[in-house]
């Protein structure tokens, strides 16, 4: 999705009524809105889509769904893969009970044969012969350890990379219902239910209109008696000799100079070099995109 900064026209009768009021304000301008442009994050047919032209519209809320069904199908068959895996985990413990259990039979068998060689009555040729047979015991129940520790490693690795494919799918999924990353007004739709939305193509365009912006152009003589935060007062000009006046910020001051645009007029026209600067501005509702509007510094 990308930002864009909308600007529309106006008729000729508000231009010529503007162009009456000339030299009444500092400055002049068009009122604009900062515009997002929603585009499709998944390739699918779009099943529903819930967004009209001129509709309002909540950030997060889902607008519409692009067909899943496919995806759905591929993560069951990854949450299948991973349990599986996961039934192929041995458990160590009862792998080694066996072995561990021998083990606590043969030194006790030890203990006996060594009260039996202080009594006298047993060889120390059978004392040997059970140590012996308690080493390799022990080497074997360490060997089969690391090896189901090896193996137990192995299992988890396959399922945490089966676990993120999953993940990965769910996310797509997610990116398959249609939302508006911001709150404001529909204005332009450019897909319909049932078409083919490819990932990058736009859905709609939306705009918070609460919020407008008037760009005018000042001369560099000018730049001194404005900065960034002033408050200062806009009029919005409706035409037939209709103003109303709203508390203005100034937001953006830019920082290069520009040739002045054949639309828009200054306090002194042989002064070609203009800088543009955005005055923010609460709308009431009256203000439109693309009306003519004034500011006093």
């Amino acid at each position: 999705m990308g930002k864009t900064y909308a600007l529309i026209p106006v008729a000729v009768l508000m231009l010529s009524s503007c162009n009456a009021n000339k030299g009444e304000y500092d400055a002049e301008g068009y009122f604009e809105t900062v515009e997002v442009t929603v585009s499709s994050e998944a390739n699918g047919r779009i099943l529903y889509m819930d967004v009209e032209e001129g509709m309002p519209v909540e950030a997060g809320k889902v607008l519409g769904c692009i067909d899943t069904v496919q995806l759905y199908l591929n993560m069951l068959q990854l949450m299948k893969s991973e349990e599986s895996v996961l039934n192929s985990r041995p458990d160590i413990d009862k792998q080694l009970d066996a072995m561990k259990e021998q083990l606590n039979t043969l030194r006790h068998e030890k203990e006996r044969v060594e009260n039996l060689l202080a009594d006298g009555a047993a060889t120390r040729k059978q004392m040997d012969d059970i140590e012996a047979e308690e080493a390799v015991l022990v080497k074997r129940i360490d060997a089969q350890e690391s090896a189901l520790a090896k193996s137990v490693a192995s299992i988890d690795a396959q399922s945490s990379g089966i676990a993120i494919q999953i993940a990965q799918v769910k996310d797509r999924i997610e990116k398959c219902r249609i939302k508006s990353p911001v709150s404001g007004t529909v204005l332009t739709k450019y897909a319909e239910e049932g078409e083919f939305a490819s990932a990058g193509r736009p859905l709609f365009k939306v705009a918070d209109l609460s919020r407008v912006y008037l760009r005018v152009y000042v001369t560099s003589a000018r730049l001194s008696d404005i900065a960034i935060g002033q408050q200062v007062r806009v009029w919005s000009d409706y035409g037939r000799g209709y103003e109303k006046e709203y508390p203005g910020t100034i937001v953006w001051i830019s920082d290069q100079s520009e040739f002045t645009p054949k639309n828009i007029y200054t306090d002194d026209e042989r002064k070609n070099l203009v800088y543009a600067v955005k005055i923010a501005v609460e709308n009431d509702g009256l203000i439109k995109l693309g009306m003519y509007g004034g500011v006093e510094f």
